[in-house]
């Protein structure tokens, strides 16, 4: 993938103007739960991280699905063919971010394809550039930039630090 999303917590403003966009460009409604990112607050850390999809190399979501629901496509964005998904929610469980979701209205995941490929919509949007679609050398420093911030804000016991 030559291209991917770069989260800068530390610009973010919990605006949460990427889950409105998001749910708009998947559902075309303003409804948080169709969103495939979301905004986490964590108030002791003052600070606020859109999590969505990181579109790993070696996707577990992928690798899990009991029906070929989920693929890689050449570009390396991890997709979910939606009526093949059978809902048993593996796909979430196996995401060692957190970033696939389950709908319980629609019965199937929710992941961010990042908008087809083209153009993610939640970076274009971003009032402050905490999101960004950029080069991969450049996704990678970052994606380590960001751990070692959320490991220091939740700690090496994986619960948000207070201070």
């Amino acid at each position: 993938m030559s291209k991917q999303l770069m989260i800068k917590p530390e610009q973010c403003v919990g605006c949460r103007m990427c889950e409105i966009v998001c749910a708009y460009n998947r559902e075309k409604n303003f409804e948080k739960a169709n969103s495939a990112v979301s905004v986490q607050i964590f108030e002791e850390a003052s600070i606020c991280v859109p999590v969505m999809c990181m579109q790993c190399e070696e996707a577990l979501c992928v690798s899990i699905c009991p029906v070929g629901a989920m693929w890689q496509a050449e570009d390396g964005i991890a997709k979910c063919d939606t009526s093949k998904c059978i809902g048993c929610k593996l796909c979430v469980n196996a995401c060692p971010m957190g970033n696939v979701a389950f709908s319980s209205k629609t019965r199937k995941i929710i992941k961010c394809e990042l908008c087809g490929g083209g153009e993610p919509q939640c970076a274009k949007y971003c009032p402050v550039d905490a999101i960004v679609f950029t080069d991969e050398a450049d996704a990678l420093g970052r994606k380590k930039t960001l751990a070692a911030v959320l490991k220091d804000v939740f700690g090496a016991g994986g619960r948000a630090v207070s201070g």
